[in-house]
């Protein structure tokens, strides 16, 4: 009897550890380089660019533009007071900066960089992006809490959608919808391109602070990066389930090829989870980046992850701790050989 009570614990055990294996494992990704820019001020997103190699980096007043390859300077967008995001429409070869503090966008030539001219939009335009269905520049107005659509064509401003609150990421499947983070709400919402209305809402609990948003397309998935959490949304049935990440995530990004959420968190760590059974989520690892590294671009093509990031010095109370001056870098990320 004792002998066989004590065969049954040790497959149990041997269960339970190779079902925690399955959190455990390691992806191989790990910081292969890191890219300096000397110039000051602070930073908010950063984009790939569309097939010519180069990252674009937000940086307090401009852009930085980087070859991806080596991090050599390509060049610099000027003149984008609190510029936030960096979004592309390669048909007409135009490049698009939301400028935070001007209200405005600033478009420039994706060969040249030269800037072509802005486009007034929102209160506080944060995140940007090209959607394909429509076929307009989309910008999250932080302030006025709602998105203004562009088109890139006659860079004029066709529609504006209140969304009932603050609007951080925007994401899209390509068909017609698209989905926003709503920061203050802790809510995502579902916005019909073709009607031009908040058509659903989901409530996130007990994720709070919506920033970072991705979408797997293929099983219809919206990951949204929040207080401490990673939030899976299934979007046909609306069910909600959470992933424990690091602490401060402003940056979210799917990796359809290898099937890996990456969640950039701010005290360090690039929280990465994977689907381990249908609908079942987990965190596979946490690699170690830097304090202040919390939004992310994603190449898919090459599954390099860039993180922008800066060495901090010591917070007053109250406050956020200040960035060192020339200290601004892009942490570069890859699986290892």
């Amino acid at each position: 009897m004792k002998k066989k009570t004590f065969s049954l614990t040790i497959k149990l055990i041997c269960i339970v550890f190779l079902s925690g294996n399955l959190y455990a494992q390691t992806t191989g990704f790990a910081v292969a380089n890191v890219f300096h820019i000397a110039s000051g001020g602070g930073w908010d997103y950063i984009a790939v660019g569309p097939g010519n190699n180069r990252l674009y980096a937000s940086h307090a007043s401009q852009v930085n533009i980087l070859d991806e390859l080596t991090g050599d300077s390509i060049g610099v967008i000027p003149n984008t007071t609190g510029v936030h995001g960096i979004a592309f429409v390669t048909e007409l070869n135009k490049g698009y900066t939301s400028n935070g503090r001007l209200n405005n966008i600033t478009v420039f030539d994706l060969t040249t960089n030269n800037v072509l001219g802005q486009i007034a939009a929102g209160t506080n335009p944060d995140a940007i992006m090209y959607e394909p269905f429509s076929k307009r520049i989309i910008t999250c107005n932080g302030r006025s809490n709602d998105l203004s659509l562009i088109d890139p064509v006659s860079e004029k401003i066709t529609a504006t959608i209140p969304v009932g609150g603050k609007p951080e990421t925007a994401v899209t499947d390509g068909k017609g919808m698209l989905y926003v983070n709503i920061e203050d709400k802790n809510e995502i919402v579902a916005v019909d391109l073709k009607s031009l209305q908040v058509v659903k809402r989901w409530s996130i609990a007990p994720g709070e602070g919506p920033t970072g948003l991705a979408i797997d397309l293929k099983n219809n998935r919206l990951f949204a990066g929040c207080d401490l959490k990673l939030v899976i949304l299934d979007i046909a049935s609306g069910n909600i389930s959470t992933v424990g990440i690091g602490d401060g995530c402003d940056g979210v990004a799917f990796d359809a090829g290898l099937g890996l959420v990456f969640a950039s968190c701010g005290e360090g760590k690039l929280s990465i989870v994977k689907e381990i059974s249908a609908g079942k989520y987990g965190l596979v690892e946490n690699v170690s980046t830097k304090g202040s590294a919390r939004t992310i671009a994603l190449n898919e093509k090459t599954h390099t992850v860039y993180l922008p990031a800066a060495d901090m010095g010591k917070a007053e109370a109250g406050k956020r701790a200040p960035m060192i001056p020339g200290t601004f870098q892009i942490l570069v990320i890859k699986q290892k050989n």
